[in-house]
């Protein structure tokens, strides 16, 4: 398995963002949480930003110095996006500048991806949303719900907080092991636990 504690300062990660995926008002909580593991050296999100519904990333991009790469939707019923964030991540692998990835997609087309990075010797991190099919999850070496980082927010904002005296991870997990079925999975998700996946 691949070493995900390395000293956290040293950690150079490569965000790479699916926009069709992922809504954007999850971006604050995204990177706070991103900031955990690592420094986000490369920050890229994958869209066709001419489409209205992907307007309002507009603001987050600027908030965040996050680079977006335009891909046209060349035609109906395909995406595009899948691919450039698929070869830029191949190009960044290659030119061995970052020591992890954070994939941040709740789609399946990413599986393979996450799996080739691992293999390469890269951390691998996914955050994606509950709706996220079992197999990308389980091709990370830690995946993380969107939705559990805006539970934490929600309670930041209305001053609910835990004992700061308690000892705990970066998110609060319920650890599944390796050989936790998708049905044990889909279960603790419809039952809203958090959940914060390591392999």
């Amino acid at each position: 398995m691949t070493n995900t504690n390395p000293k956290r300062s040293d950690v150079r990660l490569a965000v790479l963002i699916d926009s069709d995926n992922v809504p954007p008002h999850h971006v604050r909580g995204m990177m706070e949480e991103i900031a955990r593991y690592g420094t986000p050296t490369i920050k890229r999100i994958y869209g066709d930003f001419t489409r209205p519904n992907l307007a309002q990333w507009k603001a987050q991009l600027l908030d965040y110095a996050i680079s977006p790469i335009q891909q046209f939707s060349y035609t109906t019923g395909k995406n595009a996006t899948d691919s450039a964030m698929i070869i830029d991540a191949m190009d960044i692998l290659y030119a061995d500048k970052v020591d992890g990835f954070v994939l941040v997609s709740s789609d399946s087309d990413f599986t393979r991806l996450a799996t080739r990075l691992r293999e390469a010797g890269k951390i691998v991190y996914g955050l994606g949303e509950m709706k996220t099919p079992n197999a990308f999850i389980a091709a990370c070496d830690r995946f993380i719900y969107l939705e559990i980082i805006g539970q934490d927010e929600d309670d930041s904002d209305n001053d609910v907080k835990e004992d700061k005296s308690a000892t705990r991870s970066p998110l609060r997990s319920t650890r599944l092991t390796r050989g936790t079925s998708q049905n044990d999975n889909a279960g603790s998700k419809a039952s809203g636990k958090t959940n914060d996946i390591t392999r």
